[in-house]
């Protein structure tokens, strides 16, 4: 699976209607009503907003809207091209402004299908997408020499989202490939003689 990196957009007009496509990373179905939510608010003299969105390591989580537009015409045509495209944690919402020509229920499949099939071609060659890689987060805390080292040592590893918090200590938070972390917790035990306790979750 793929996952989506990156906020992607693109539009296609079809007999005046505008289809405003956009890719946007999600993880949970919370944050997707919540992008969805987002979407409506921003674009409020829209006609309709139409969402899809699969989740979870495998795409077992699904969902999709119409959004008023005829059953089985908008959400569904969106949702078969993302479930095509092999990506996961993503959600794509296509926002429709009426241009005053009906186009139809094969239209509107195609129309909508469309945009989606656009949009995903876009985030493959911008890079947006990449192979999803199961990764382990994990904090602890140091003095700051030791932390110099601990810098070093990082860049032996796939070190991704680090934060880092001075106080009284070095506080730094990152998240690692699953299958790096148990070398890089040895290797901060062996480098502060167990000093460094990593928390992980």
């Amino acid at each position: 699976m793929k996952i989506l990196t990156k906020q992607v957009q693109t539009e296609i007009v079809v007999k005046g209607s505008r289809f405003l496509a956009e890719a946007i990373p999600c993880q949970k179905q919370d944050e997707a009503r919540a992008i969805l939510k987002a979407q409506k608010e921003k674009y409020a003299d829209a006609t309709h907003v139409v969402h899809a969105f699969m989740l979870g390591k495998a795409g077992e989580v699904m969902g999709m809207s119409d959004d008023g537009e005829p059953s089985g015409t908008a959400g569904r045509p969106v949702l078969d091209v993302l479930r095509g495209s092999g990506a996961t944690d993503i959600m794509l919402t296509v926002t429709r402004w009426f241009g005053g020509t009906l186009l139809g229920t094969g239209g509107l499949v195609k129309a909508y299908g469309g945009a989606a099939k656009e949009l995903l071609s876009q985030c493959q060659e911008s890079g947006a997408l990449e192979e999803y890689v199961p990764k382990k987060e994990f904090s602890f805390e140091c003095d700051y020499a030791l932390y110099k080292n601990v810098k070093r040592a990082f860049d032996e590893f796939s070190i991704d989202g680090l934060s880092e918090d001075y106080a009284d200590k070095v506080r730094a938070s990152a998240k690692v490939p699953q299958d790096q972390y148990e070398t890089l917790a040895a290797r901060l035990k062996d480098l502060s003689k167990g000093k460094i306790l990593i928390d992980s979750q």
